[in-house]
């Protein structure tokens, strides 16, 4: 009797509807299996917002229900930051990991390489935070491996802007003061830093921040994320992956937080734009918020999966919705300040 042929994989997926070949490719359809490192949020259509996986950007229209592979024009290289202008939305900034800054016009149906000035001599920038200036869809900064870079024409071109900045050289992350855009701070792997004139000098301020003996070791502290209250501008959150920080004086003095904190190796750090006080951090033990600006902390993980957080973003226009990306099972939202969550499956929508 003649043997019955097996047909390889991939002569099967060619007859396989799109949607269920996508399905397979990306585990997507089942909500399981997914890395999300990156959440963008439109700034006034609820339902919009864009995530980045380990492999491609994805955008819904439809507050999550369907997903469209809006990654046309990108390189293979890992995008792990994500921008959209808050003036003008359809325009939207991906970071990567070795291959500069990408643009869409269109919201994500193309996009197009905008690296004049993020390229030294054999590399080019990983960038892990993209930064608009209040007010301004010119005026951006970005935190890279090569240090603060800034466009003041919608990322066309790119300048340095390190003076100051002369023990470190990765930064990676970065914040502007929304009531005084002259002030910025940096978080870079040896600290923190400070600027008073748009980026034009840095004064480092690490006092109770990290030791003056490990100072000058690589990665002494690892800063991940910075945030300056929008409530009380001379106060600024920083998680890193050695612990939290809070200062009160504009970053002359900095004090420990969250000690009680279960894990201190932090991947993420968001205020609530409306509501003083309060702080949501992410790391591998899950979402913990603070109403008291730090001073105690409580978890906020019922409903998800898997504790290992990639990337926490909070509505600016509904604070008490928030999305969190996990690491291997997905996207996750709380209608409810994170005191519950529900999975938002990656679904492709059915494409012609």
């Amino acid at each position: 009797m003649a043997k019955r042929s097996i047909p390889n994989r991939a002569a099967t997926l060619i007859r396989l509807p799109s949607l269920l070949i996508l399905c397979l490719f990306f585990s997507a359809c089942g909500g399981s299996g997914e890395t999300v490192v990156e959440i963008a949020l439109h700034p006034t259509k609820p339902n919009l917002l864009y995530v980045a996986t380990n492999d491609y950007i994805f955008k819904t229209r439809d507050a999550g229900k369907t997903w469209v592979n809006v990654s046309k024009g990108m390189t293979h290289s890992r995008v792990i930051s994500l921008a959209v202008d808050p003036l003008l939305p359809a325009n939207v900034y991906a970071g990567t990991k070795g291959d500069a800054v990408f643009k869409s016009f269109n919201g994500g149906q193309q996009w197009i390489s905008q690296r004049k000035g993020l390229e030294g001599v054999t590399i080019t920038s990983v960038v892990h935070e993209i930064k608009f200036v209040p007010g301004s869809s010119q005026h951006i900064f970005a935190a890279t491996s090569m240090g603060v870079f800034e466009t003041e024409n919608a990322g066309d071109t790119w300048a340095k802007r390190m003076d100051g900045m002369i023990e470190v050289l990765m930064v990676v992350t970065i914040d502007v003061d929304p009531n005084q855009p002259q002030t910025l701070y940096a978080g870079t792997s040896g600290g923190v830093y400070r600027s008073l004139d748009g980026a034009r000098h840095w004064t480092k301020v690490n006092n109770g921040l990290v030791p003056p003996e490990v100072l000058k070791a690589s990665r002494a502290l690892s800063v991940v994320k910075i945030k300056i209250d929008p409530h009380a501008p001379r106060t600024v959150y920083t998680a890193t992956l050695k612990g939290l920080f809070k200062t009160t004086d504009g970053g002359e003095s900095w004090q420990r937080i969250g000690e009680t904190l279960p894990d201190q190796f932090f991947s993420d750090l968001i205020l609530n734009p409306m509501t003083p006080g309060v702080v949501y951090v992410a790391s591998r033990a899950g979402v913990h918020i603070s109403r008291n600006g730090g001073q105690t902390w409580d978890a906020a993980n019922k409903g998800l999966t898997n504790l290992n957080i990639r990337a926490l973003v909070i509505s600016q226009t509904d604070p008490s919705t928030l999305y969190v990306g996990t690491n291997r099972a997905g996207l996750f939202r709380s209608h409810n300040e994170g005191r519950t969550w529900d999975p938002l499956p990656l679904v492709l929508a059915q494409q012609p």
